[in-house]
């Protein structure tokens, strides 16, 4: 296995880093550098350090496979124009032609900090649940401001952990207590979904054909395609906190400074 831990009941799984050199934000954001090397090397280190078989770096630009080369990163180019994330995953299945039955997990390019744990633990979520399709984490929302905040995806689970609705709205709505908004938060009921998703390679391929949904448009949430197809996402809880990732130039210098402080600590 690529990553040094091990473990006998562990799902075998592909985890793959989508790296895209155009952002609108940060363009050429996998090549920004932190520490000294590019960001999309530092994903594809902390993927290594899971317990996935193979890490496979999907990329549009030859400049981020010629930075990985050296580190004898695997690279699988793509197309430079995908509907979504999801299609670009779909067609790194296709290369590599995987089965339908196998599992990946799609690592954002652009989180450097990622647990690795994470990695391991959602992948474990949806190889426990066989009627899932994909499986994706949560964790509980303690503040007011981010429970009101559109940019705070909110998920609704059932009581076997499956997700009910993803939604920017504050759902559940406290009837009682949301009349006027409230200071505090009393109860753990309200969770912030965090973006990292295992798949089942036959849903990679299903997906490319489904039509976008109206739920999907009218929330801007790509998951709730699956939703409305009638697809499982199992939620679990996070095992360990996930530092934010890098979506603007304010986020890549507190980055920075976060890795700086821990590679001190190291030495």
């Amino acid at each position: 296995m690529v990553g040094s831990q091990a473990s006998t009941s562990a799902a075998e799984f592909i985890a793959i880093v989508p790296a895209r050199f155009g952002s609108s934000r940060l363009p050429g954001k996998p090549l920004l550098e932190i520490g000294g090397e590019p960001m999309v090397v530092h994903v594809w280190r902390r993927a290594c350090q899971s317990l996935a078989s193979r890490v496979v770096v999907a990329t549009d630009d030859v400049r981020i496979r010629e930075a990985l080369l050296p580190y004898g990163a695997e690279v699988v180019m793509t197309a430079a124009e995908h509907p979504s994330g999801t299609d670009r995953l779909a067609e790194v299945a296709d290369t590599l032609a995987l089965d339908d039955e196998a599992l990946v997990v799609n690592v954002q390019g652009d989180e450097p900090l990622i647990p690795p744990a994470l990695i391991n633990q959602v992948v474990q979520r949806l190889a426990d649940d066989p009627a899932a399709s994909i499986a994706t984490l949560a964790e509980p929302i303690t503040d007011i401001d981010a429970l009101f905040n559109p940019n705070v995806v909110k998920v609704v689970r059932s009581l076997q952990g499956r997700a009910l609705y993803f939604s920017r709205a504050p759902v559940p709505w406290d009837r009682e207590h949301f009349a006027s908004r409230p200071e505090l938060l009393e109860t753990d009921a309200w969770l912030r979904h965090i973006g990292l998703y295992a798949y089942r390679v036959g849903f990679l391929k299903d997906y490319r054909d489904y039509p976008p949904a109206l739920l999907e448009q009218l929330e801007q949430l790509e998951q709730l395609r699956a939703l409305q197809q009638g697809h499982v996402i199992q939620v679990a809880l996070a095992c360990a906190v996930n530092p934010p990732g890098v979506d603007t130039a304010e986020d890549l210098e507190r980055v920075r400074q976060l890795m700086g402080a821990d590679d001190q600590e190291g030495t």
